[in-house]
């Protein structure tokens, strides 16, 4: 099933589903927004808690609740307190102790799925530690043994790499340990689709795209590109807060990750003591830090708020018509709602740098309240829906000029058009006579 014919815009639920908290109705609250695909993350401890013991429960919550025209993209980590080698429930997920039980739980799954699943992952981001607590011969054995499950139980389904974090592509001046072990997984793994996490630089996702079809063709055939995350900015993005962090970087930050538990992520208390200490000098003089570092921050001043909240929106359209224009068919944004509906803790370095990525408010129970992102991402749904192509116009000697066309069958083509690091809005044109198609 790797084709990918029309552009569908997607959303990640959370870093979990139904494994801290209840499962949540979510799937409506998506599809207000015009999201045609749904990514979520499942943990070998909820779905098999007991050896030989399969729960379902959040899966079929999930199923429940979308309509056939929604695809449906599940991420599993190897992560459970009896099954791998890094006993946990939460994170990371680490080579399973008897590879033939994870194997089976798969079988299993997915045929309890009956083909309602597109995509299948196989973990996510596995060259960073915190996420995959093996090697990439150990990720790389996973991979073989989650495809032949997946494809035996559903051949139609996808097997999607395991996430791709910024970085890794295009090619670093000196190339790193991340780099490596993608560069084996594109030449060895057993996979259908490539997943690429596009968040810092916006302007760098050209490169990023060509950088990884020339290594997938220097290994064989081109597979799709999914973006399955995306987001900005992010704070590196404004090297003048970089020094005002100094105090939180050195201090230790993240506790070292042996393991990452429910009970860690209930609490909240992720970092290390002198991290948080850190954390709470830092908000002692908030008002002394720059702008760009303060909107960032829980409790920031109402206008600096507004202000991220107008750069969110720009970026999130930036971002999708970039990629879209590289022919990349699906991108997912990170995310739907808060990971757990308790409020987020301000003194945690991960909360300072994606907490304010929700596309919605949470109530305590429900997702509810559309953030600004949220009605960007709304509008560019309803203006790229039944898109067939996005194709970048050249402006010529205007280099910081980017202009983009969208070809829509049976609607006039639209036109995008935004000044790169200007303040004016990004301008919406639609042709008056119909359309042509793309080249």
């Amino acid at each position: 099933m790797t084709s990918t014919d029309d552009i569908r815009m997607g959303v990640v639920r959370s870093i979990q589903y139904g494994l801290v908290a209840k499962p949540d109705t979510f799937a409506p609250q998506a599809r207000d927004l015009g999201a045609g695909l749904l990514r979520l993350f499942f943990y070998w401890s909820q779905l098999e808690p007991e050896p030989g013991r399969y729960d379902w429960s959040a899966v079929d919550a999930v199923l429940d609740q979308v309509d056939d025209d929604t695809e449906l993209w599940f991420m599993i980590c190897a992560a459970s307190p009896w099954g791998s080698t890094r006993s946990t429930d939460l994170l990371p997920g680490s080579p399973p102790t008897d590879p033939a039980a994870y194997e089976a739980m798969l079988r299993a799954l997915v045929t309890h799925c009956a083909g309602r699943v597109r995509y299948w992952q196989c973990e996510n981001e596995p060259c960073i530690p915190l996420f995959w607590g093996g090697s990439a011969t150990e990720y790389l054995d996973l991979l073989a043994l989650f495809h032949r499950a997946v494809k035996s139980a559903d051949p139609r389904a996808d097997v999607v790499l395991g996430g791709c974090p910024p970085g890794v592509f295009p090619a670093p001046e000196t190339p790193d340990e991340e780099r490596e072990f993608f560069l084996r997984l594109v030449a060895e793994g057993a996979y259908d689709v490539f997943d690429i996490h596009l968040y810092g630089d916006p302007y760098l996702i050209p490169d990023t795209i060509d950088d990884i079809r020339t290594v997938m063709r220097s290994h064989g055939p081109e597979k799709p590109i999914l973006a399955g995350e995306y987001n900005g900015p992010l704070l590196p993005q404004y090297p003048e807060v970089m020094e005002h962090l100094a105090d939180v970087m050195n201090s230790g930050g993240l506790t070292p990750w042996h393991t990452f538990t429910t009970a860690d992520f209930r609490t909240g208390r992720v970092s290390a003591a002198p991290a948080r200490e850190a954390m709470e000098r830092l908000y002692a003089r908030m008002s002394e830090l720059p702008p760009t570092l303060q909107m960032f921050m829980t409790g920031c001043p109402p206008e600096l708020e507004a202000e991220r909240h107008r750069i969110n929106a720009r970026d999130l359209v930036v971002r999708n018509l970039l990629a879209l224009s590289c022919g990349v068919r699906r991108t997912v944004c990170w995310q739907l709602g808060p990971d757990a509906n308790e409020p987020a803790d301000h003194l945690e370095m991960l909360q300072l740098m994606f907490s304010k990525f929700v596309l919605l408010e949470s109530d305590g129970e429900t997702l509810g309240a559309r953030l600004p992102s949220a009605d960007a991402f709304a509008e560019l749904a309803a203006r790229l829906d039944g898109a067939e192509g996005v194709r970048r116009i050249d402006v010529p000697d205007r280099p910081d000029t980017y202009r983009f066309e969208v070809f829509r069958p049976g609607r006039p083509s639209l036109t995008v058009t935004w000044v790169r690091g200007a303040e004016q809005d990004i301008e919406w044109h639609t042709a008056p006579h119909g359309s042509s198609s793309p080249q």
